[in-house]
């Protein structure tokens, strides 16, 4: 057994190196807790895969340690199972983690404003008659202005105060995701700038797009990208009726992201716009064309990730 740290992956390298010159690493978890690892094995030039965790379905799958889970993952590499190629580490890591703060800080945001409105609606009359009436952002720039006085009533006092609280909370959680979408373009601006430049595609979009895509070549094809966006067709045919449904596996970030770009350019991209009303004029439902739109998005996203020039 190895510790998980930079002696015990120096370690798991050496006994690697002493079974022969061909190495094929399979680590499972390379986004979580083999990241360390997969991140030390690569960077000394070392081959490293993802197996997917084993399905622990019937008596025999339900046998589980570290011994056997090693050795299902080799047998899965050996036999070409499943196998695919981790995330580049760098600026795209970084986009991931800011992306992933900046989730956080959005969700303590509407956490805390949905909190507002409930408190406002309960709150005293003296509080409801001063808060009424006020948009989103002139609601909390009011409720962090609040000054709560201890000699008012028990309960105007702590209403007061909760609004306050929430409210400054608001703001602080505002600020926090304003701050991280602006690292998060520039950094998009070194990656790949042309993303921006397209049309319906914000610095949020760009950056999941950019992270589940990671390099140039961890895809044998635009179709694969595509099944990984949940945006590649699935036959769904029956007697005479040809169709195709959508995808509910695959990335959802991913897929909510090219969701979000082809909803921005249905309001204003003239091609698409066009393209939308040409798919329901020919019978399909709405939900239909903006499937066959994810795909056409899922292609170009692809083709210009691939001709960008690699960076680190």
């Amino acid at each position: 057994m190895l510790p998980a740290n930079r002696l015990g992956y120096r370690e798991a390298l050496r006994l690697g190196r002493r079974g022969g010159r061909r190495r094929l690493w399979a680590l499972e978890g390379t986004g979580s807790y083999g990241a360390g690892l997969a991140r030390s094995l690569r960077e000394r030039g070392e081959r490293v895969v993802e197996v997917e965790r084993p399905a622990r379905e019937g008596s025999r799958r339900r046998m589980k340690s570290d011994s056997l889970d090693a050795l299902r993952a080799a047998r899965a590499a050996l036999a070409g199972q499943a196998l695919a190629c981790p995330r580049a580490a760098g600026k795209r890591e970084a986009l991931r983690v800011l992306l992933q703060a900046r989730e956080g800080a959005v969700a303590v945001r509407r956490s805390g404003l949905n909190q507002l409105r409930a408190l406002v609606v309960s709150a005293p009359e003296e509080l409801r008659e001063r808060l009424r009436g006020h948009g989103r952002d002139a609601l909390v720039r009011a409720c962090a202005r609040l000054r709560p006085q201890r000699r008012l009533k028990p309960e105007l006092y702590a209403t007061a105060l909760a609004l306050r609280s929430v409210a400054r909370r608001v703001e602080q959680a505002t600020r926090e995701a304003r701050e991280l979408e602006s690292e998060l373009r520039r950094l998009i601006s070194e990656l790949c700038p042309q993303l921006l430049a397209l049309e319906g595609v914000g610095p949020i979009s760009a950056a999941q797009v950019l992270v589940s895509w990671s390099h140039r070549g961890r895809f044998r094809s635009e179709a694969a990208f595509a099944r990984l966006a949940g945006a590649l067709p699935i036959p769904a045919s029956s007697g005479q009726s040809v169709r195709h449904r959508l995808d509910r596996g695959g990335d959802r970030r991913l897929n909510r992201a090219l969701h979000t770009i082809v909803l921005t350019r249905r309001r204003g991209e003239a091609a698409t716009i066009a393209y939308f009303a040409r798919r329901v004029g020919e019978g399909k439902s709405e939900r239909d064309a903006v499937r066959c739109l994810k795909r056409y998005l899922a292609r170009q996203l692809f083709r210009l990730l691939e001709a960008v020039p690699a960076t680190t």
